[in-house]
């Protein structure tokens, strides 16, 4: 069966790492803007982990179809993301105060964080697990990867 070759930046680009807004507040660039180089967190102690596909939850906030955006919030803050109206099955996430998920690239990490959006999730239905469980998600796997 015959299988394309994947780009350089396919190949490059490592899986998703869950995170919080936060933590992207404080990130640095690991490349020149506009790059695509990706970023740099520090999930503790002197440790650090470059990120530019993630994995986030919050709470939907506010919905703006019009720009194409919708706004976030996870314990540690607010977040952007932007695409969603270009996500397959990402409509039933747009609505204010479901909790959801979403994976994308990081697109900037100040004044608040932005995320282009890749795939869209509700976790609403199990919110009250998934919200007490993301933090300890978020640290274990960081904790595995740096």
């Amino acid at each position: 069966m015959y299988k394309p070759e994947k780009t350089t930046v396919e190949r490059k680009r490592p899986p998703p790492v869950k995170v919080l807004s936060g933590q992207l507040r404080t990130a640095e660039s690991q490349g020149t803007a506009g790059s695509g180089d990706g970023f740099v967190i520090r999930p503790g102690r002197g440790r650090t982990l470059p990120v530019s596909l993630v994995w986030m939850q919050g709470t939907v906030l506010e919905v703006q179809l019009d720009r194409n955006t919708v706004l976030l919030l996870d314990e540690t803050g607010t977040f952007a993301v932007q695409g969603v109206n270009n996500i397959p099955k990402g409509k039933p996430c747009l609505s204010q105060g479901k909790y959801v998920m979403v994976m994308g690239v990081i697109q900037a990490i100040s004044p608040e964080p932005v995320i282009r959006a890749v795939k869209m999730a509700d976790l609403s239905e199990l919110a009250a697990v998934h919200r007490r469980m993301w933090r300890l998600e978020v640290e274990d796997l960081q904790q595995v990867l740096a």
